[in-house]
């Protein structure tokens, strides 16, 4: 790419700017610093937000200075959903997310030479400003008429109603650029479409204020192939924190990308070249079945986030779940992760016929159906195949000591689960 906004452009991360011309100029000239905020309103960022923080480490890797904030004070109140009011977290609670989001996003930043990066929070520049303050230095140039044109405030009076406090949100992000511009030079504001009124807002209030013009670039939010939300399974969100997502599901999430989506999001995830991508976009074409770009995928957004080590232990533990591996050589952490993902039966005790679990877990439609698919040599446990259909968990060899894999043919798995006390 010729330089970064080409490069941006290329990867569809271009849905909305303000005057583009000018905005190409300064970041071909720069360096210039920007930022990217992120609100506190749960202790783990989702993989929605990796957009922002990947697209801050594009700018950053062209040489351009980024301001990660994490909204201490934003957090606290929280930008209103076309749906319903936000709950209100207690401070004590939203000052440790602030922390945890900060050690989630600081690994994908570098933090020393001439493009470092510096973390920030509004609470900072917020907390000392008196109401009086706010309402002269800030309200003061915000037009109501505008304010209740926004999306999110429309649908809202539309329905549930809004409270001040929501309804006031765009004045402290707007506020925060003004105080980043005059403490940090900062000139770009990076952040989703679903920001852009927010965002704008902060141009505008620096131009009012200071009399300085400003830029803004958002990015697409991104969709399934069917239009509904990317980053959502049945479970809920795809958390970056292993505790809540564990490296396993989270590999699988990508691994399980559809073949009209994956191309865009390698585009939007990856760090491979162009060439390189336009390759992956090929085979999908040519050996859809073989599914290379979804590894490609997904090996790398869970490196990234996870660690190499991680991306690889997750990757064995896939192949070995069907009969591609050694099942015992997988680290219990990796494998409760595995098996979560799967249908699950917790036995009282190792008497229990392993039939039955075939059955409890619905690998087979009953206690008769199990006893027949293993005389038939259809069933494995830990991938050793079953040949007694009066067979007990005692007679099987457990991993970790608690855990079993059940498998149906080639492709259906289940999981056994002893009690800690077993």
């Amino acid at each position: 790419m010729s330089d970064v906004w080409d490069e941006l452009q290329w990867r569809g991360l271009v849905a909305q700017s303000t005057d583009e011309a000018a905005l190409r100029e300064a970041l071909a000239t720069g360096p210039l610093t920007y930022y990217v905020g992120f609100d506190p309103t749960a202790p783990s960022l989702h993989v929605g937000h990796l957009v922002q923080v990947l697209t801050a480490r594009r700018l950053q890797q062209a040489g351009h200075r980024p301001l990660l904030l994490v909204g201490g004070a934003t957090g606290l109140v929280g930008d209103p959903r076309p749906s319903a009011e936000r709950t209100m977290n207690d401070p004590a609670v939203v000052a440790g997310w602030v922390t945890g989001l900060q050690s989630q996003i600081s690994p994908f930043l570098d933090f020393e030479g001439p493009a470092a990066a510096t973390m920030v929070n509004n609470l900072d520049w917020t907390q000392s400003m008196s109401t009086i303050e706010f309402l002269r230095d800030v309200g003061k140039h915000f037009s109501v008429n505008r304010m209740l044109d926004r999306e999110a405030v429309a649908k809202r009076l539309a329905t549930t109603g809004i409270s001040f406090t929501e309804f006031a949100y765009v004045l402290l992000q707007s506020n925060d650029y003004l105080q980043l511009n005059r403490l940090h030079g900062c000139t770009l504001q990076l952040g989703g479409s679903d920001q852009w009124g927010n965002i704008t807002a902060g141009c505008e209030l620096v131009r009012r204020v200071d009399q300085k013009s400003v830029h803004a670039l958002a990015t697409p939010l991104l969709t399934k192939a069917d239009g509904t939300k990317f980053g959502k399974t049945e479970s809920g969100a795809v958390w970056l924190d292993p505790e809540l997502t564990s490296p396993y599901a989270f590999y699988q999430f990508w691994l399980n990308a559809e073949d009209a989506k994956v191309v865009d999001y390698l585009k939007a995830f990856s760090f491979r070249t162009p060439a390189e991508i336009e390759e992956l976009g090929r085979a999908v074409e040519e050996n859809p079945r073989a599914r290379a770009a979804q590894r490609a995928l997904a090996h790398e957004v869970t490196a990234l986030v996870h660690g190499e080590a991680a991306a690889v232990a997750v990757e064995q533990a896939s192949s070995a779940l069907f009969g591609g591996g050694e099942l015992d050589g997988i680290d219990e952490r990796t494998l409760r992760g595995a098996l979560e993902e799967l249908p699950t039966a917790v036995p009282e005790s190792r008497d229990v016929r392993v039939a039955q679990l075939f059955a409890d877990t619905g690998l087979a439609p009953s206690l008769s159906g199990a006893r027949r698919i293993i005389s038939e040599g259809g069933a494995y446990v830990n991938n050793v195949k079953l040949g007694d259909p009066e067979a007990t968990l005692a007679d099987v060899s457990l991993l970790h000591g608690r855990y079993a894999v059940l498998r149906r043919g080639k492709k259906s798995l289940a999981a056994v689960a002893l009690p800690l006390s077993q």
